[in-house]
């Protein structure tokens, strides 16, 4: 067996040492590959998890008030409402009394699906004229109207990116085969 030694002092070391026990000094690895890899951290995991599998939607939702257009994108939320320490967009809303300092909140999942919970506002928040009950949430889709108190309203575009099943038809080809003619 072959005897290791320190590069630095001579003496003699042992093959699992990483350090010379006689004068300190850092020894080399004999197969810097010999090391195990590190273990992946959660947060490691989940971000290779989403590169490869592209689970964001590329999805924006637009909200085209008479102020200005609020977009949301895929995997975030906003809070809607004039009070700019806890809204993004107060500036919209300053000149409504009738919106409330913490009105709604539009969520957009990672799917691309966007929602409206209204946040307990005194005057009430409105998809297609219907209210939305406080505390509850409400799936939005295109072309869908929000209105925030009786002042304000805004137009819903949502674009869809995998085509809706509810849309899909089935042609029949004149030999009788469902499919493209």
């Amino acid at each position: 067996m072959v005897a290791l030694t320190c590069p630095a002092c001579a003496a003699e070391v042992k093959p699992d040492d990483i350090i010379c026990f006689t004068c300190g000094a850092n020894l080399p690895r004999s197969h810097p590959d010999e090391d195990a890899p590190a273990v992946a951290t959660v947060m490691q995991e989940y971000l290779r998890h989403e590169e490869t599998t592209g689970s964001i939607s590329p999805t924006v939702l637009r909200l085209a008030f008479p102020t200005g257009n609020v977009e949301v994108p895929a995997g975030t939320s906003l809070l809607l409402g004039r009070d700019p320490a806890e809204s993004l967009v107060a500036a919209a809303f300053a000149q409504f009394d009738n919106v409330s300092r913490r009105h709604a909140t539009v969520t957009v999942d990672d799917a691309g699906h966007a929602t409206i919970r209204d946040e307990h506002s005194t005057n009430g928040t409105f998809v297609n004229g219907d209210r939305v009950l406080p505390g509850t949430t409400v799936r939005l889709a295109d072309g869908d109207t929000v209105r925030l108190g009786a002042d304000i309203a805004a137009e819903v575009s949502l674009p869809r990116q995998e085509p809706d099943p509810a849309t899909l038809s089935r042609e029949r080809s004149p030999n009788g085969q469902v499919g493209p003619a």
